[in-house]
């Protein structure tokens, strides 16, 4: 993990002040991770439509680049045998869908844009030009959707660039084997509206924390009743699963 010092010369930041933007919610809310891929193909417009129908507050995506600079909706950095980074939209699989087609579809909804763009083995590629943040922002900006949306990523760098680029759009950091304790007060310093850890992670006294710093804790990927019951105890702003109506039964 970047120091904080790190971030502030790199984005020329200053420390965040006290007053930080507004948290996004005060009651639990359920997302549906990838849409209702419980009985349509994940990550399309026809998952996002079906968890809409369900009454739940919102959906979580994922949204890459192609080749020619396309953003389309897929989790995975491969589809069908190509590295969707290193191939033209055109040469795609049918069912990878487009970012505004799929974005289309969710109207009604909170969406959790997360930009798949991290330094990591099971990434062929990363952007560490900013364009393709860049890219994500500017649409959000032009379809006028930046109000209904948190941008997340596992890439602290990206989460930074999102937030110079808008000081007002949501942004959430999504945590995997950062102590999360630390990543809050990280979060702070960057001026972030929330961390995304997963559930496993979070106990009372980061809840705590994270009430002091007003920063949101959405929490990925909870699928049992006694997982579920326990984040809405804790009072987790959001809870995004595979489980959506569940999830909304349990919770709702």
């Amino acid at each position: 993990m970047l120091k904080n010092k790190d971030f502030l010369g790199f984005f020329n930041l200053e420390p965040i002040p006290s007053v930080l933007p507004e948290r996004l919610t005060r009651v639990t809310a359920i997302y549906a991770h990838r849409g209702l891929h419980a009985v349509e193909r994940e990550n399309t417009s026809a998952a996002f439509v079906a968890a809409g129908r369900l009454g739940i507050a919102g959906v979580e995506l994922d949204v890459r680049r192609t080749l020619d600079n396309q953003l389309v909706v897929h989790h995975d950095p491969i589809a069908q045998g190509v590295v969707i980074a290193q191939t033209l939209r055109a040469e795609l699989p049918s069912y990878v869908e487009d970012f505004a087609t799929v974005m289309e579809a969710c109207r009604g909804l909170h969406v959790n844009v997360e930009i798949k763009n991290i330094k990591d083995s099971d990434e062929p590629t990363y952007d560490d030009t900013g364009d393709f943040t860049r890219q994500v922002v500017s649409f959000l900006h032009e379809t006028q959707r930046s109000s209904s949306v948190i941008v997340s990523s596992f890439d602290e760098v990206t989460c930074a660039l999102v937030r110079k680029l808008d000081p007002e759009i949501a942004v959430g950091w999504l945590l995997w084997g950062v102590p999360l304790e630390s990543a809050l007060t990280q979060a702070y310093v960057l001026g972030l509206n929330a961390v995304h850890p997963h559930f496993t992670s979070v106990t009372l006294e980061a809840m705590e924390r994270s009430r002091e710093l007003g920063l949101d804790v959405n929490v990925w990927t909870v699928n049992k009743p006694s997982d579920i019951k326990a984040m809405a105890q804790l009072g987790v702003a959001s809870i995004i699963s595979d489980d959506p109506a569940l999830a909304l039964s349990l919770v709702g």
